[in-house]
Order: C-alpha cells, then sequence, then structure tokens
C-alpha cells in the first residue's frame, strides 16, 4: 500500500524550531526525490523543500537558511527541520515525490504564534 504519514508538527513561539518528519511506504523510496509542500489557509499548497536521491537540495526563498530537508532512505522517511520559525510560517505541511504521484497524507499542523 503507497502511503506517506507526516508527524512532528505543533504550536511553537516565534524564533522557535521543529522537526517534521515523512514515512512513506509502497514506493521505491531511495529512488525518488521527495518534497515537503506547505498549504496556509486560504491559499494554495505550495513547494517548499526538495532533495534528490543523491541528496541535492533545493528551498523556497523564504525558507533559505531556516529549514532543512534530509533522508534516511533505510527508514524511508524524508525529515524537514525548521528553524527560526515566523508566524507566516503556520500551515499544513506535507511530503510527497516531487513529482507528486503518490496520494497526499494528512499533513501535519505547523502553527506559530506567541
Amino acid at each position: 500500500q503507497v502511503q506517506l504519514v507526516e508527524s512532528g508538527g505543533g504550536l511553537v513561539q516565534p524564533g522557535g524550531s521543529l522537526r517534521l518528519s515523512c514515512a512513506a511506504s509502497g514506493i521505491i523510496f531511495r529512488l525518488n526525490a521527495m518534497a515537503w509542500y506547505r498549504q496556509a489557509p486560504g491559499k494554495q499548497r505550495e513547494l517548499v523543500a526538495h532533495i534528490s536521491s543523491t541528496r541535492s537540495t533545493g528551498y523556497k526563498d523564504d525558507v533559505k537558511g531556516r529549514f532543512t530537508i534530509s533522508r534516511d532512505n533505510a527508514k524511508n522517511t524524508v525529515y524537514l527541520q525548521l528553524n527560526s520559525l515566523k508566524p507566516e510560517d503556520t500551515a499544513v505541511y506535507y511530503c510527497n515525490s516531487i513529482t507528486q504521484s503518490v496520494p497526499w497524507g494528512q499533513g501535519t499542523q505547523v502553527t506559530v504564534s506567541s
């Protein structure tokens, strides 16, 4: 069964940190470029960060230097470290392949508020 399960979100104050995880099953994980996306209320889902099968990475401009994507192929898991969080980072965060070929998971809510 093809499945993505995100976790690690929560409520954090501005300037705080979180580490998101996404466990994948049913795909040849190590061959897939993976990505994190987010969707804020009333906005379209957007690409935040991506990592290739060879661990090359890319980031949306406004998260560069604050977010770090990584992967553990042995655990079929992709991570997103979120540092120096801002209120505008509040969103539901999702992972998927870069081609969005896997059914979307439930996402994990990140709320940045004082």
